[in-house]
C-alpha cells in the first residue's frame, strides 16, 4: 500500500539568529526593548541579565558589525512577525502568467484570427503570449512559412503587444514570445 508524504511546512528563508547563550562575543552593542540603552557598548553577561530581568531574550541582529549589536526583544513574536511579513510580500507579489498559442503552418485564416482573437484578450489581462508554429515532417524544410505566419499574427496585435522574443526555431517548433504593452490593463 502506498504511504501518503507529508506536507512539509513553509520553512523561512529567512536568516537564523542568535539568541542568548549562542551569543559568542564578550562585549556587544546593546539595544533595548523600547530602544533605550541605544548603542551602548556592555559586557555580554550584564545584556544577558538585562534580557533575563525583562523576561524577554537576547537576540544578536547585526553579528558583522564590531562590536556586535544585540536586542532585547521576545524572540518567538519576532519570528512569527518576519514569517508573516515574508508571507504577505509572497502574496502580493505580481505573477505573470504565460499563455501558448499553437499554430501549424497550413492553418486556415478563419482558425488563425480565432487564435488571434483569444491571444488578444491574454495580452488586454497583461498575460503574455507564446505564439508557437509546431511544423510536422517535411514542412521543417519551410520555415520562413512559419515565420511568415509568426509575424502575421505578431502585426495583427501589435496595438496590445510587443515582441520580447523574436521569432526562433526550438526543435521541430517556432516559437515567438509577445508581452503586454504599457497601456495594457494588468490586472
Amino acid at each position: 500500500m502506498r504511504r501518503r508524504k507529508k506536507k512539509t511546512p513553509i520553512k523561512s528563508a529567512s536568516v537564523q539568529y542568535r539568541t542568548n547563550k549562542q551569543i559568542r562575543a564578550k562585549k556587544v552593542r546593546l539595544v533595548g526593548v523600547e530602544g533605550e540603552h541605544n548603542n551602548q557598548v556592555v559586557p555580554i553577561q550584564i545584556a544577558l541579565d538585562m534580557a533575563r530581568d525583562a523576561e524577554l531574550d537576547l537576540v544578536e541582529v547585526a553579528p558583522n558589525s564590531d562590536p556586535p549589536v544585540v536586542r532585547v526583544m521576545d524572540y518567538g513574536k519576532f519570528i512569527y512577525e518576519k514569517t508573516r511579513k515574508e508571507r504577505e510580500a509572497r502574496k502580493n507579489q505580481k505573477k505573470i502568467e504565460t499563455k501558448t498559442i499553437k499554430l501549424a503552418p497550413k492553418i486556415a485564416d478563419f482558425h488563425r484570427d480565432i487564435y488571434v482573437k483569444r491571444a488578444r484578450e491574454w495580452l488586454e489581462k497583461g498575460k503574455k503570449v507564446k505564439v508557437m508554429v509546431r511544423f510536422h515532417g517535411r514542412e521543417i524544410q519551410y520555415p520562413e512559412i512559419g515565420r511568415e505566419l509568426i509575424q502575421g499574427v505578431a502585426e495583427d496585435l501589435s496595438d496590445v503587444g510587443t515582441i520580447e522574443q523574436q521569432p526562433s526555431m526550438e526543435g521541430w517548433s517556432m516559437v515567438m514570445l509577445l508581452g503586454p504593452s504599457d497601456g495594457s490593463d494588468s490586472t
